[in-house]
């Protein structure tokens, strides 16, 4: 039986109790955790015991959690998504990985199963072997202390990073061998690989998995049924596999009507599998 959890940026107009209230009343069996400001910012000064207080209300309810670092604003509030492991700025780096780092904190208080997080966009000015320089240097670090917290760090690629593809991720793990986030919509993104394939490709080195609708060569996510995604393939090849992780829904861009999209979407993957 596969487990799923939802993420709480496509819940962000609710406040955090509220929107992990509405993923354990829906039927998830986790929830993945995007940090920001307004849901558990991993800079306030008590998130030690906010961080507890999560792991406790998740144990008391049997659900499992995997922690997300793709907040757009929290390190810099106009630059999306920045700084990165790949910004030019060794301060910039430095504090991408105090965020990873925070990050693997919190999970390894709440006991998640993994953290996700990827490359980044190399600046204009930065070229390719010089960006690849920084990311090695700075996946050496967070695996680093994601071991020394016996935490899953998982690296996913993102469509337009330094890191956007699977081969990217191969061609880097032969470097760092860090475990895979992998996002099934993004397979269609890039048209690389079909997600049932790379379900079956990477299971070896799946740490995490993302499942939403997209359309063939768009990154954006969709509802299932709005896009090309076969979600029972996809998912009865993650059966296939045996894998027992969180199988995380990502739907960012639907926050404003989380109310009937959260258990509407479990619903539509409970059909896909013919749970009912």
């Amino acid at each position: 039986m596969l487990r799923f959890a939802y993420n709480t940026n496509g819940v962000s107009n609710h406040r955090l109790d509220d929107a992990l209230a509405l993923i354990a009343d829906s039927g998830y069996d986790g929830v993945a955790l995007t940090l920001d400001h307004h849901h558990l910012d991993p800079f306030a000064p008590d998130l030690h015991r906010r961080a507890e207080r999560l792991g406790a209300w998740l144990a008391a309810r049997g659900l499992g959690l995997v922690i997300e670092t793709g907040a757009r604003f929290l390190l810099d509030p106009r630059r999306k998504h920045e700084p990165t492991l790949v910004s030019p700025e060794p301060e910039g780096r430095a504090r991408r990985i105090e965020f990873l780092t925070r990050a693997l904190d919190v999970a390894a208080v709440c006991g998640a199963e993994a953290v996700s997080f990827w490359a980044g966009v190399p600046q204009p000015g930065v070229d390719h072997a010089t960006a690849w320089g920084y990311l090695e240097e700075g996946l050496a670090e967070v695996a680093h202390r994601a071991e020394t917290r016996g935490v899953v760090a998982a690296l996913e690629p993102e469509p337009g990073m330094l890191v956007a593809t699977l081969d990217d991720y191969l061609r880097l793990h032969e470097r760092v061998a860090l475990p895979l986030a992998l996002d099934l919509g993004h397979c269609l993104v890039t048209g690389e690989r079909e997600p049932a394939a790379a379900v079956a490709e990477f299971a070896p080195l799946l740490g995490t998995v993302t499942i939403e609708d997209m359309r063939r060569g768009v990154h954006e996510h969709l509802p299932f049924g709005e896009g090309d995604m076969d979600v029972a393939a996809a998912l009865r090849a993650l059966q296939a596999i045996r894998f027992s992780r969180l199988v995380c829904v990502e739907l960012s861009r639907d926050s404003h009507r989380a109310h009937t999209m959260v258990p509407e979407a479990l619903t539509r993957l409970k059909q896909s599998m013919k749970y009912e």
